[in-house]
């Protein structure tokens, strides 16, 4: 794991750090959008890998992600709908907070990878409240 005196995801969802964050279950508008309506979806708890969500969370965890898979698919209508996860650095996961990523995929297909343009909060605020009503 990436070592960090503190966790980006806990300080986004304690208001530590800005955000766009769509509901407290954890559905936050990345700035960095590698796809149409591209979000994460995280656990409140801390938890460093999908592999340590506990089974009490495992149901809202995944529900989380049907729903914003939906609501992309409802403000955005793409070809389709990407989810991807990643567990430990070997596997590239950046931010050790378990979490999945949702995005709609791009006109010509999939989604970006390498480098992306960082928005800044008034784009990821635009693209939460085209979301947020298909939540």
């Amino acid at each position: 794991m990436p070592s960090a005196d503190r966790c980006p995801f806990c300080d986004y969802l304690a208001g530590l750090r800005p955000a766009s964050i769509l509901e407290q279950v954890a559905i936050l508008v990345t700035r960095w959008q590698r796809g149409q309506g591209h979000v994460l979806v995280i656990p409140v708890a801390h938890r460093p890998t999908g592999m340590d969500v506990a089974p009490a969370e495992e149901q809202q965890f995944m529900d989380a992600v049907r729903r914003a898979a939906r609501a992309i698919t409802a403000a955005y209508d793409p070809g389709g709908i990407a989810v991807w996860q990643n567990n430990r650095v070997p596997a590239q996961q950046a931010v050790p907070h378990a979490h999945f990523h949702v995005a709609g995929t791009l006109p010509d297909g999939c989604t970006r990878s390498g480098e992306v343009p960082r928005l800044d909060l008034d784009e990821t605020d635009g693209i939460a409240k085209r979301l947020s009503p298909h939540l």
